[in-house]
């Protein structure tokens, strides 16, 4: 058996401390000791931006960073959250009368989305309380969905409450004619060819001129009043160019990337961490240009990232704000982060930008886990 490392051990003791503290936490709230614990991870999408609800395949990686919850179930049906940091004020409800404002961003929408998923998949009702206290540590409107492990975390905590286990998950997927083809990777899929043969399809059908409304009606021969009630979404019902050509672009050309990511990772060439940080910076480049899903800051970090170090950088998350991810040699890591940390949050002055800055280094981490107090 392969001995542990001074650093393994380092992190063990940290989240055991860390347990302890939300435990005490949990009893100086509450007045009484967890039953169970739950964590879910943030994560990181290495490549594939904006492709996922084209039908394509992303590589995202779980990180170190999570969201960690404790919980006592009780007798009555009162749902009582509380969060470790101040920001976050406590939350009280019903169990069985669920409402969400989806016009409040609230920190505790998030936990009753994954309760009331649980509840509406199995038809649930008589719902019985707990008390919850959260713990996170994932850096908030990053990127990084934190928001997302604090919906997993809320699922778990529901069904462990309720005693189920989610054995498998099934999707459907079900063939449409073409009037009612919704994702670009429908279109491969019908054509029968490959993504980079899409690409060249790409080029022959679409200009790279924006579209209006009206182009799109002829080509499609519809009424603009169709092209509004049946293509458009609500919040694109009054958009008046359209970039068809940089979008398909970029969703055919990042799932092969994507693609290209797995393959490189499952070989294993000598020059695999060049290759992929190759993929990583085109990846980069796709969004700025043809997504236009960058903005300033981020492609001045991912500059700064490659500059210092990185075999690749590239934003990561929705974009338009968030944050990069770069592939970093072991060796030159220490350096390379008090590099960055310097020159991007660094003013002309001297002085260092006011908070905010989240720059860390992360193995892949664990999945959503359950554990119980002994």
């Amino acid at each position: 058996m392969a001995a542990e490392s001074p650093a393994m051990r380092r992190v063990q003791v940290a989240e055991h401390l860390r347990l302890l503290k939300l435990k005490e936490m949990f009893n100086s709230k509450f007045g009484s000791i967890p039953k169970f614990y739950v964590r879910a991870p943030g994560r990181v999408n290495i490549i594939g931006e904006h492709i996922d609800y084209c039908g394509y395949s992303v590589l995202p990686m779980a990180i170190e960073q999570d969201v960690l919850i404790a919980v006592e179930p009780v007798k009555t049906y009162t749902l009582q959250l509380a969060n470790t940091n101040p920001l976050y004020p406590d939350f009280s409800t019903s169990a069985n009368n669920i409402q969400i404002d989806k016009t409040k961003p609230l920190w505790h929408n998030y936990f009753l989305c994954g309760l009331k998923g649980i509840q509406e998949h199995f038809g649930l009702s008589n719902l019985t309380g707990m008390n919850c206290l959260v713990d996170g540590n994932i850096p908030p409107s990053s990127g990084l969905s934190s928001s997302s492990a604090l919906v997993c975390c809320a699922g778990l905590v529901t069904l462990t409450v309720l005693g189920r286990n989610l054995s498998k998950l099934l999707a459907k997927y079900k063939n449409l004619q073409w009037d009612n083809v919704l994702r670009l990777d429908e279109v491969q899929a019908k054509l029968g060819i490959s993504l980079e043969e899409m690409l060249l399809v790409t080029e022959d059908a679409l200009h790279p001129e924006p579209y209006n409304p009206e182009e799109i009606c002829r080509c499609l021969g519809i009424s603009l009043e169709e092209l509004r009630t049946q293509i458009l979404s609500p919040n694109t019902q009054d958009v008046l160019i359209f970039k068809l050509y940089q979008r398909a672009k970029h969703v055919y050309s990042e799932a092969a990337r994507v693609l290209q990511f797995k393959k490189i990772c499952e070989e294993a060439p000598e020059n695999m961490v060049q290759l992929l940080g190759e993929l990583m910076n085109q990846s980069h480049m796709s969004c700025r240009d043809m997504y236009e899903c960058s903005c300033p800051e981020l492609d001045q970090l991912v500059d700064i990232c490659r500059k210092l170090g990185a075999q690749g950088s590239r934003l990561t998350g929705a974009g338009w704000g968030g944050c990069a991810v770069s592939i970093v040699p072991a060796d030159k890591l220490p350096g390379f982060l008090a590099n960055v940390h310097k020159a991007y949050y660094q003013r002309s002055d001297g002085s260092l930008a006011p908070e905010k800055q989240n720059l860390f280094a992360t193995k892949p981490g664990g999945g959503a886990l359950v554990f119980l107090e002994a």
